[in-house]
């Protein structure tokens, strides 16, 4: 099963694609948009690599608080995942995003990138990030349902 990991910002969306059998998550792409609130193109692009990909599934990275709170960011997060669910009438899961920036930049210093180039990758970084923690959660789950835990 093929998913899409997104990593929804203010103006940025880091776009990620598992392999075919949900096994690993790549980076894939940023959409960038120039204002916040529009969204029109962001929900194209996502419609078509969804189609590209052929994704069955969108996990959503959910900025919540340190307190596991949701604010106004998360709001955002979920009237974004709204729109998503009516265009591309994919099922949607949310996946706690909290550090997932922090922890792409230690593994873009890791691979020796130039802090200057950051900026291209970090987004599409993250969403692997929330996409590959989804999947780890994902195969647990399925183990435990196995094993009786």
């Amino acid at each position: 099963m093929r998913l899409i990991g997104l990593d929804y910002g203010r103006r940025t969306v880091g776009v990620a694609v598992s392999d075919p059998l949900g096994l690993t998550a790549q980076p894939l792409e940023t959409i960038v948009r120039k204002e916040e609130h529009t969204l029109r193109r962001t929900l194209a692009r996502l419609e078509e690599l969804c189609r590209v990909y052929e994704v069955e599934r969108i996990v959503l990275g959910l900025p919540l608080n340190m307190d596991d709170s949701e604010g106004e960011r998360a709001a955002l997060t979920r009237a974004f995942g709204e729109k998503l669910v009516q265009r591309t009438g994919l099922p949607l899961s949310y996946e706690d995003e909290r550090l997932t920036t922090l922890e792409a930049e230690e593994v873009l210093r890791a691979a020796g990138l130039p802090k200057k180039e950051w900026k291209k990758h970090l987004d599409q970084m993250a969403a692997s990030l929330i996409l590959r923690s989804y999947m780890e959660k994902e195969r647990r789950h399925g183990q435990d349902s196995v094993s009786g835990r």
